[in-house]
């Protein structure tokens, strides 16, 4: 046959023509589903109960609370750090939570794009590559507070993706 590959997309073209984009509200209602998943993963983990998210720990300030303001690109970075923090803990109870968190900071991007601001993808600050010493010295703290303060910033965010966030 003569035609080759212009005749295999024109066979194609049919089914081509049928693809649908994924509708952004799906999108958002995933986005929503998992991190209510995400809480309530964090839930079972029994002994996140002990601690106030808006308790101050010394020598655990790298791991961020809530922030007056959160776009998308704010969520996004924020995710980042915690992510960073829950690979760097040897606990197997955040391994699911960590895994969970790159899938909804994929779905972030796509609600970002969907806006027309693709977001760069953001890393945890470098700081905490430089934190292995104290991380290691109160793992069982840090593995609390950032499980507690993960949570409280997920509710928010789960509230503020109502209210359609910018980039």
């Amino acid at each position: 046959m003569l035609c080759g590959p212009l005749c295999r997309f024109l066979w194609l073209w049919p089914y081509l023509s049928y693809v649908e984009a994924v509708p952004i509200r799906k999108v958002q209602d995933d986005t929503k589903t998992l991190i209510k998943t995400i809480v309530t993963r964090i839930n079972d983990i029994s002994h996140t109960q002990s601690v106030s998210s808006k308790q101050r720990v010394a020598g655990l300030d790298f791991i961020p609370g809530l922030h007056p303001v959160l776009s998308l690109s704010k969520m996004d970075q924020t995710l980042a750090i915690y992510q960073q923090i829950l690979t760097g803990l040897p606990s197997r109870n955040v391994v699911q939570i960590s895994n969970d968190l790159e899938n909804l900071r994929d779905l972030l991007h796509l609600l970002a794009s969907s806006k027309n601001c693709p977001l760069p993808r953001a890393r945890g600050p470098e700081t905490l590559e430089s934190l292995g010493g104290a991380l290691e010295a109160s793992l069982y703290s840090t593995e609390v507070v950032a499980l507690s303060r993960l949570q409280a910033s997920l509710q928010d965010m789960l509230w503020r993706l109502d209210l359609s966030p910018g980039c």
